[in-house]
């Protein structure tokens, strides 16, 4: 009995000296920094191959594990995500989360994105309720990796379907025949394009020559361009000038020429109203006179100069 007594308090001993290097254990790493801080997560996406335990990441460095996962009872379309990280981990303004998920069905929570200089995410000593609704400080999200794909999911589907019923459409029947008489051109134009390969060589070599002698032309027009430009310049002013000079001369001559005319005017109407009625009685008086002459002509040459002092001479009657 006292043999059974002794083992039984030696393996009570023991067992309390265990328990007590564990604790002490325990407390020298809580000592040494390596306490752990905790944070909530809020995913408004599913979290499939997620569990309590998962691993907790910071840019691909463990840094943690998930102590618990729940629905959010104020709005059920959030998942509640409690995480537990090392105490050097560090969790600054700009740091979000994201679910990363794998071919073997386990996902990890991975943290990113801190900001250097920042300040760590934390509680607000007024006005905690709203910003830290458990107490705990809140890791904002975002989507990405395969999550980002399965919330996209059904608009893909969507997209696809619509995508395939076009594809439907325009691959009917008739559209086929379209499309197969297209390709029949395309061949034949190809073929054609070959056979003249030849003959489009040398249009191309052709253009290459013309497009050099219109580079050419170009040049000889700049150069003539210089040319008039130096003629307009150096002799075409001058004479515009002498031209100039010669026009205003015309118009002071001109000019002139009106004030004679104005001067001439009085002595133009005299003679029109006086002289010119004098000169036709004139006329009409030598016109009398032709007429006697012509008479005195035609009598002096029917008889005689003596016609013009004696009486004509009657004919001789002749009985019958």
């Amino acid at each position: 009995m006292e043999t059974r007594s002794n083992h039984v308090l030696v393996g009570a001993v023991v067992l309390i000296l265990l328990a007590m290097v564990a604790i002490f254990t325990v407390w020298i790493a809580r000592i040494g920094g390596n306490e752990e801080r905790e944070y909530d997560i809020f995913f408004r996406q599913a979290v499939d191959g997620l569990a309590k335990g998962s691993s907790v990441t910071f840019s691909g460095v463990p840094s943690g594990q998930v102590k618990s996962i729940s629905l959010w009872q104020p709005d059920p379309q959030f998942v509640r995500v409690r995480i537990s990280v090392n105490g050097d981990t560090p969790i600054l303004r700009g740091t979000t989360a994201t679910i990363q998920g794998s071919f073997t069905g386990t996902s990890t929570v991975s943290l990113d994105g801190a900001v250097k200089g920042a300040p760590p995410i934390a509680c607000p000593e007024n006005n905690a309720g709203n910003i830290c609704p458990l107490g705990k400080p809140v890791i904002p999200t975002k989507t990405g990796g395969i999550g980002a794909i399965l919330n996209s999911a059904p608009q893909l589907l969507e997209r696809l379907s619509t995508l395939t019923e076009r594809l439907t459409g325009m691959l009917s029947d008739r559209n086929q025949a379209s499309i197969a008489g297209i390709l029949d051109n395309t061949n034949r134009l190809t073929d054609a394009l070959a056979d003249r390969g030849p003959e489009i060589a040398a249009t191309l070599a052709q253009t290459r020559v013309a497009i050099a002698q219109a580079g050419n032309a170009a040049q000889q027009i700049g150069e003539l361009a210089q040319t008039t430009n130096g003629v307009l310049a150096n002799d075409v002013q001058p004479a515009m000038a002498n031209l100039n000079k010669a026009i205003t001369s015309a118009q002071a001559s001109a000019d002139t020429l009106n004030s004679a005319i104005g001067d001439a005017r009085p002595g133009l109407t005299t003679f029109s109203k006086q002289t010119i009625p004098q000169i036709n009685q004139l006329v009409r008086d030598l016109r009398v006179t032709t007429a006697s002459l012509s008479a005195i002509s035609e009598r002096v040459e029917q008889g005689g100069a003596g016609s013009l002092i004696g009486q004509q001479k009657l004919p001789d009657y002749k009985g019958k």
